[in-house]
């Protein structure tokens, strides 16, 4: 059900589950994932700080869950009920600008290089 695509990164077929995992810099105290797909904007999905506190996008709340494993220094997004729509890179990200929910005008890949999710049939 979830195969590897190039790049790196993952497929899953449309109504599928996905968890992606993430090792961000501990030495911050918040987290997030953002999302890009071609021609649209850098979106912030969900960010989740020290205190395990989260928020979540109206695009994805209900569907996506961010979890933290403080022993495992770890963050996790899980995917649930995933649409054609929720095709993109996603980017695991950390500090300040997460905390503020700041988009980043380069656009995603501020945050690093990323991980291709094609979500289809």
């Amino acid at each position: 059900e979830v195969q590897q695509a190039e790049s790196g990164g993952m497929s899953v077929q449309i109504g599928g589950s996905l968890t992606l995992p993430c090792t961000p810099d501990d030495r911050e105290f918040d987290w997030g994932w953002y999302r890009q797909a071609p021609g649209n904007k850098c979106e912030l999905l969900a960010t989740i700080n020290s205190l395990n506190r989260t928020y979540y996008a109206d695009s994805v709340k209900g569907r996506f869950t961010i979890s933290r494993d403080s022993a495992k220094k770890m963050v996790y997004l899980q995917m649930n009920s995933l649409k054609s729509e929720d095709t993109a890179v996603y980017y695991c990200a950390a500090g300040p600008r997460v905390r503020w929910r700041e988009i980043p005008r380069e656009g995603c890949d501020y945050w690093g290089q990323g991980t291709q999710v094609t979500v289809s049939s």
